[in-house]
């Protein structure tokens, strides 16, 4: 009887030739972060529950970890009660500090690219396993501002390098609206941040009724905090704007800044992407997460606001304290699979091939396999990666195959009687006389590549 698996909604799996894409864009995100003197690490996948959990909604969405044949009751012997997978790599990443903080020189600068898993309604961009690229720079009771600035603009050259439409970089900073609202002598700030952050979800009028329901405020304050949301600048003007609206408070006039020093502070490398990535102010950007103290950043991508922002961070002033030591942190994290998936579902991005060999060894026929492992053997050793043919089949039958599977050439061994070896360029017929130990294909065949439709950056640039 036939046992067909059942897919498993919101755990995305690759083809080999999307799996290629999504390897080459961590690939890329990690050569540049470690240009600019991130440590890579990984942490494990689960945390004690009440670490991870905290009172709201995403309690909803952690995934505990049992044993499949516990029983109720019984002598937790291995440990496991009390565990689950983390929803995001910011949590484990503080519980890693405050472990290591002795071994670790601070400030610590670190990128992460691994899973995590949340317990969501599967939808385009929402899985429930999902694979996050994140740097942050932590100190120990102090962290400079300039590093709020560094964080965003290494993000923005890490993204700009990778092949995908227009990306937007939208930044606020949660002490210039604190401030702004307490100005206007709203009861409760936070509050008023939570309702804020709505507006991507409601209309003004609606996120006003909620300013005055849950945070206390008049309607004429609620008007003048959806003043302040409108404003959408990319330079120093966002100073005067802010300044129009009249409101006064020192919490107000350090966020104020703050955020025009990460517009100035990122302006060139902004520019160098020649309108591939933007960067402005967009005060109504809050991120609801409570520990965000600063800096908040949200990134989207053109054509694809549907998937909402696909990376996001943020400075926290005191996400981890040993109670000896604060350790406060400015970190960005990049959605991998929030933003490959959708790009590879649409054919936006694809792998030039499905298999890493970019030579297939003919075989005139199954006597001369040695003869095809040695040839294979010496591409190797000379970085081409390659395979022999799995039958000794009609030559046109084993170009077929190498077709089939992406493989660009096909090797033809020269045989006993003296004669060249020669290779095949399948694609375009040419064949020529070949030397095992000097022939190289061109470097663009050499691996599997990115193929899309968005324009090259690199090529744009030129």
């Amino acid at each position: 009887m036939s046992d067909k698996p059942t897919p498993l909604s919101g755990f995305p799996e690759l083809l080999p030739e999307h799996r290629a894409v999504e390897r080459a864009i961590i690939s890329s995100l990690a050569a540049t972060f470690e240009l600019h003197g991130f440590a890579n690490i990984e942490t494990r996948a689960v945390e004690p529950l009440d670490r991870l959990s905290k009172g709201g909604e995403i309690d909803k969405e952690i995934y505990a970890l049992r044993r499949a044949l516990s029983t109720k009751g019984a002598d937790d012997s291995a440990g496991d009660s009390g565990l689950a997978l983390h929803f995001d790599l910011t949590v484990p990443f503080a519980r890693y500090v405050l472990e290591n903080a002795g071994k670790l020189e601070f400030p610590f600068r670190r990128y992460q690219i691994q899973p995590a898993w949340r317990g969501e309604r599967p939808q385009e961009g929402r899985y429930r396993q999902f694979t996050q690229a994140d740097i942050d720079i932590v100190g120990r009771d102090e962290l400079g501002f300039h590093h709020d600035v560094e964080v965003v603009r290494v993000m923005v050259e890490a993204l700009d390098l990778l092949p995908l439409p227009n990306l937007s970089f939208q930044v606020n900073n949660r002490k210039l609206i604190q401030g702004f609202y307490r100005g206007l002598g709203i009861p409760d700030v936070t509050a008023a941040i939570r309702q804020i952050d709505k507006l991507d979800k409601l209309p003004p009028e609606a996120v006003a009724g909620l300013l005055v329901e849950h945070a206390g405020a008049t309607a004429e304050q609620a008007a003048r905090c959806l003043e302040l949301a409108t404003i959408r600048v990319a330079d120093r003007s966002l100073v005067e704007r802010v300044r129009a609206l009249g409101v006064e408070d020192d919490l107000l006039d350090v966020g104020l800044a703050e955020l025009a020093s990460v517009l100035e502070g990122c302006a060139e490398a902004v520019a160098t992407t020649q309108g591939r990535v933007t960067l402005e102010a967009n005060l109504r950007i809050a991120r609801g997460l409570d520990y965000y103290t600063g800096t908040v950043v949200e990134i989207f991508m053109e054509g694809y606001e549907r998937l909402k922002s696909v990376g996001g961070g943020g400075r926290y002033d005191a996400l981890a304290d040993d109670g000896r030591s604060t350790y406060p942190g400015v970190g960005v994290s990049f959605g991998v699979s929030r933003t490959l998936v959708p790009l590879l579902a649409e054919g936006v991005l694809s792998g030039s091939r499905a298999v890493p060999s970019a030579v297939l060894v003919a075989l005139a026929d199954e006597d001369a396999r040695p003869t095809g492992e040695r040839v294979a053997a010496a591409l190797r050793a000379r970085g081409i990666p390659c395979e022999v043919a799995a039958s000794a089949q009609k030559y046109g039958r084993q170009i077929r195959y190498a077709e089939r599977r992406g493989i660009p050439f096909v090797w033809f061994p020269g045989g006993e009687a003296g004669a060249s070896d020669q290779v095949k360029d399948i694609r375009s017929g040419d064949q020529v006389d070949a030397d095992v130990t000097v022939w190289s294909p061109p470097q663009a065949d050499l691996r599997p590549t990115i193929v899309s439709t968005v324009p090259d950056p690199q090529e744009k640039k030129q």
